[in-house]
């Protein structure tokens, strides 16, 4: 019993630890408040949903084998980070937006969970572990659970990234805090591609 609740709590950890998209939920949620954040942090679970099932199902086996298409992935998710890091760096104050000011996409969101490499590794551990230490649990249940994990690590990233947006509402902070956000997730972006 205890080896299943320390498998639980790895499995949480690995997950809900910091990469380029748990990051960009929290930076998009600050820069641009809860409700204007939350196309682009389905586009995130949806896409990362999608690299659980590629991961599950051997896709990605057949995907590493052709190192021109994840050439391509990378250089997308680079581009996409790249961009999305200046838009949140350069993201006026909440109180000053008017209208006309361009919010994170669904898309977006989709094409970086989909193009991050520490979800296909992350993903990867855990469905492994999962796998060997999940005592009888079918394939569906397990799935099920890490979506459903999915889903809740990054609403929670997403929730703790809104609540810095009060803080927003202040030029000088709002530019710091933009500033830090589109930093780290550079960062982390740069660390999740490392080999």
């Amino acid at each position: 019993m205890a080896a299943i609740a320390g498998a639980r709590a790895g499995i949480a950890i690995v997950m809900g630890s910091p990469g380029p998209a748990t990051i960009s939920v929290t930076a998009v949620g600050a820069a641009f408040g809860l409700r204007d954040s939350l196309r682009y942090a389905s586009g995130i679970v949806v896409g990362t949903v999608l690299v659980l099932l590629v991961v599950a199902t051997g896709i990605m086996a057949v995907l590493t084998a052709l190192p021109k298409v994840a050439a391509l992935l990378a250089v997308a998710s680079a581009a996409y980070i790249l961009y999305l890091a200046f838009k949140i760096a350069t993201a006026p104050p909440l109180t000053a937006r008017v209208g006309g000011v361009a919010l994170p996409t669904f898309f977006g969101g989709f094409l970086l969970a989909v193009a991050n490499p520490k979800a296909y590794v992350a993903i990867a551990a855990v469905f492994a572990g999962a796998s060997s230490g999940a005592g009888g649990l079918g394939i569906s249940a397990k799935l099920t659970v890490l979506a459903l994990m999915i889903v809740a690590i990054h609403l929670l990233w997403l929730l703790a990234g809104a609540a810095f947006a009060r803080l927003l509402r202040q030029p000088l902070a709002s530019r710091i805090i933009n500033r830090v956000f589109a930093v780290t997730l550079i960062a982390t972006a740069a660390l999740a591609a490392l080999p």
